[in-house]
């Protein structure tokens, strides 16, 4: 079991967000699923302890909502995709040579 700190959850739930957003945009469908206004709180199912903590951080949000009948969504997912590079047609330049176009 990990001890994420405070920092790291917040970190973890960035990138997850990021993800998230870059999903609902490739996948409409999937995002018209979501009611509109709707807290969002993402469970990694590789990941345990996020997904209890990230659920304990709802259930607070919960609580201090200022509209107590916000509907909550969970979205279970498996995991993350390994990062990939996104460069096209990459080069090395020599320092101090002009660059030509691609």
């Amino acid at each position: 079991m990990t001890d994420y700190t405070r920092d790291q959850i917040t970190e973890l739930n960035i990138t997850l967000s990021t993800e998230f957003s870059l999903y609902v945009v490739e996948h409409p469908d999937f995002a018209a699923r979501i009611p509109k206004g709707a807290r969002v709180v993402l469970l990694p199912k590789n990941d345990p302890e996020l997904s209890r903590i990230n659920r304990e951080i709802a259930e607070k949000a919960r609580s201090k909502d200022d509209q107590p009948d916000r509907p909550v969504i969970f979205i279970e997912f498996e995991r993350l995709k390994p990062v990939r590079s996104r460069l096209v047609k990459p080069r090395v330049v020599r320092p101090g040579r002009a660059l030509q176009a691609a």
